[in-house]
């Protein structure tokens, strides 16, 4: 049954219209997002069977293409619409951080940085570069790894940094197991990469690791 099929006031779109997207459930928004749901099912039954399935809103959206498509009443069209509006998250959350001195908010970072990083499967290292006012000039990947961790190579991390005129960075990597804590080979690969820009005074301001919904900052634990 799809959500138009729901009585007038009582169905979780209704619900958003009325009351505003903070007034639902976690199921209630997964099932706005749905749409439809499939035979015997309502979107909102389907929702709630997918938060079962994967423990979580956050299990739901990460989880791959093969994962969602194999749950009986998900297709290609809704895999589609949840890539999407993760990615509309993620952008807007960049458009925000682009406006702004980094520094000045470290909450918007985090923010985008779980947009970006927080839902996939493999590890991914990445730098924000940014100009001699803390403006964010540009998000790059630069190393896509395994589920175990990424190489990262100081060499191509300066030449990034001087293609872009940086004068600071900011590096983030995820951990996919969703726990949040540098390992040693983190906070060496930190130390090395510090070293390597700081010859050239190019200052890093942060390391931060995203886990499930949290983030660990080595600024912030005076590590650099």
């Amino acid at each position: 049954m799809s959500i138009s099929h729901w009585n007038q006031g009582e169905g979780p779109r209704d619900k958003l219209l009325g009351r505003g997207a903070d007034a639902l459930s976690d199921a209630e928004l997964l099932a706005v997002l749905l749409r439809t749901g499939c035979s015997g099912c309502s979107a909102l039954q389907l929702a709630n069977d997918l938060l079962c399935q994967f423990d979580s809103l956050g299990g739901v959206l990460r989880a791959d293409r093969g994962q969602l498509e194999g749950q009986r009443g998900v297709g290609a069209a809704k895999y589609a619409l949840l890539c999407a509006s993760l990615e509309m998250a993620r952008r807007q959350a960049l458009e925000v951080l682009g406006s702004m001195d980094v520094l000045s908010s470290p909450q918007q970072t985090r923010r985008f940085l779980q947009h970006h990083l927080g839902a996939r499967q493999r590890e991914i290292f990445s730098c924000l570069f940014l100009d001699s006012q803390n403006r964010l000039i540009r998000c790059d990947d630069l190393f896509l790894g395994t589920l175990g961790g990424a190489a990262v190579y100081p060499r191509e991390v300066v030449s990034r940094a001087l293609q872009y005129s940086s004068a600071a960075v900011i590096f983030a990597h995820n951990h996919p197991s969703g726990v949040a804590e540098p390992s040693a080979a983190d906070k060496r690969i930190t130390e090395r990469l510090q070293a390597a820009l700081g010859l050239l005074d190019i200052r890093v301001l942060d390391h931060i690791i995203v886990g499930r919904g949290h983030e660990y900052s080595f600024a912030e634990a005076g590590l650099l």
